[in-house]
C-alpha cells in the first residue's frame, strides 16, 4: 500500500541562511544549546572565575556570552595574545597553504603468486 507524503509549504522566512547568521565578536564556531556540558560547565566557571582565561576563550569563541560581553573578553584576549584587533570585526580565519608533492611509486618487492594464498601450507 502506497502512502502519500504530505509536503510542507516552508516559506522563504521559515529558511536560516547561515551566510545571514551575525556572529559575536570573536566567535568561530556555533553557539551550543543551554543544556550542552561544555556550556553549562564555562559559563559557570567563568560565573565563578570571571578572570578564568580558559572559560573566557571557551566562551567568546562559542558566542555564549552577551555581545557587549563578549566584546570586552574578545579585546582583552588579543591584548594577552598581543593582537591588535579593531572591536567591531571579528577575526578572519587565514586559510594555509598546503603544498602536496607528487608521491613517487615505490616497489617493495612483495608480490604473491598464482600458487600462493592464505591458509595453504606445503611440506
Amino acid at each position: 500500500m502506497a502512502r502519500k507524503v504530505k509536503e510542507e509549504d516552508t516559506s522563504e522566512d521559515d529558511r536560516i541562511d547561515p551566510n545571514s547568521i551575525e556572529l559575536k565578536p570573536g566567535q568561530k564556531f556555533p553557539t551550543p544549546t543551554p543544556g550542552f556540558g561544555d556550556r553549562v560547565f564555562y559559563e559557570t566557571l567563568l560565573r565563578q572565575r570571571p578572570d578564568s582565561i580558559m572559560a573566557q576563550e571557551w566562551c567568546v569563541h562559542y558566542g555564549v556570552c552577551p555581545k557587549e560581553e563578549a566584546e570586552t573578553l574578545y579585546l582583552a584576549m588579543m591584548q594577552r595574545k598581543g593582537k591588535k584587533v579593531s572591536p567591531s570585526k571579528s577575526p578572519s580565519r587565514k586559510r594555509k597553504k598546503v603544498k602536496v608533492e607528487k608521491e613517487e611509486s615505490f616497489d617493495t618487492g612483495l608480490t604473491i603468486g598464482g600458487d600462493e594464498a592464505i591458509g595453504e601450507a606445503t611440506l
